[in-house]
């Protein structure tokens, strides 16, 4: 009698398995959206500010007012209101700006760019300063230059950032002339920055510098400076701290003890191989941050007059324009979950064990 062995069952194959891991991405996005809709709907429910008054004024007839709230979809049941507000969203229509009568999606496009300039550049700054401070600082724990790298982290997590900037301008600005003001260019230069340079990219210093306008460009710099330093220590200070713990937690590994036995040279052991380690969660740290100055730079914006989405939300917070307020809070949302998306993406890169 031939006894016949039943085959083992095949594993998935990688395509499915890189199939179903993207759809559990796609899944957990959609999600999340989904809830951050579903919050700023209630946010927008809830507010003491009555949408229809804001649009026909509070000198209206009940005719109108009923008019206008039925044109605005808010004598439908809430579930209603809900579908309606995700299809629109999700269509492109944030709704349009009680204070600038277009459409908000519009209004972001045109002041997004700003603080996309600022955020960029003061993680730039963050990350050339704050890797090597922290580096430093772990390889030589509880000396003074350990000191001082903790003191500054301190000091950027702990100093108001209105206060810095006020006293940044006081100094730089008003002192010593070294810097430009409020505003992303001089007043000389408004009216060219507005009409002429902004229409590749809406980045001053890169649409400048591809229109051939140096005056524009370096007045451009002299302005960008203080602000992206300001929100750059931020950055810096919680960079460095947070690759500070991730090295001293990868020194003491029994990896490093045997390349140092080894004979290999304290910069590689260092530099190369302890900091490529490092490098895997320090990229989520570098993404957080971003998406913070992206989110987080409304005071910086106000001090120093930056035309970018924190002063467009502020402004319209203070002028009860909820279509722009919840507008930007959305957009505010999509660009976490898009940071966090990419983040996941260069986890996965550097660490092939992600994969």
């Amino acid at each position: 009698m031939t006894i016949t062995e039943t085959p083992a069952p095949r594993s998935p194959s990688k395509l499915w398995r890189r199939t179903k891991t993207v759809l559990s991405v796609v899944l957990a996005l959609a999600a999340t959206f989904l809830g951050l809709l579903f919050v700023t709907f209630i946010i927008g429910r809830v507010v003491p500010i009555d949408p229809v008054l804001a649009v026909v004024g509070e000198r209206a007839s009940q005719a109108q007012i009923e008019a206008a709230r039925t044109a605005l979809g808010l004598d439908r049941p809430m579930w209603e209101q809900f579908y309606i507000y995700v299809v629109n969203v999700f269509q492109g229509d944030l709704g349009t700006s009680l204070l600038t009568r277009r459409p908000v999606l519009e209004d972001i496009k045109n002041v997004f760019p700003a603080t996309l300039e600022l955020a960029t550049i003061a993680t730039i700054f963050g990350v050339l300063t704050g890797i090597p401070a922290g580096v430093l600082a772990a390889t030589r724990p509880g000396t003074w230059i350990d000191q001082i790298v903790r003191i500054i982290g301190l000091a950027g997590y702990s100093t108001p950032v209105f206060w810095l900037g006020l006293m940044g301008l006081l100094l730089f600005y008003g002192t010593l002339g070294w810097v430009g003001g409020g505003g992303r260019v001089s007043n000389e230069f408004v009216d060219a920055l507005e009409f002429d340079i902004l229409r590749v990219t809406g980045i001053v210093l890169i649409d400048s510098a591809l229109a051939g306008e140096w005056a524009v460009f370096g007045n451009a710099v002299k302005h960008a400076v203080l602000p992206s330093a300001v929100l750059g220590y931020y950055s810096m200070a919680y960079i460095s701290r947070m690759t500070r713990s991730f090295m001293l937690n990868e020194l003491s590994q029994e990896y490093i003890t045997t390349a140092r036995v080894k004979g290999m040279p304290e910069w590689r052991v260092i530099w190369v191989h302890a900091l490529k380690n490092v490098m895997v969660p320090l990229i989520t740290v570098i993404a957080l941050s971003y998406a913070n100055l992206l989110e987080g730079s409304v005071l910086t914006e106000t001090v120093f007059s930056w035309p970018g989405l924190g002063m467009y939300i502020t402004n319209a917070l203070f002028s009860a324009d909820m279509p722009a307020v919840l507008g930007g809070t959305v957009v505010v949302g999509l660009v976490f979950v898009a940071i966090n998306m990419l983040s996941d993406v260069l986890y996965r890169l550097v660490d092939p064990r992600a994969k």
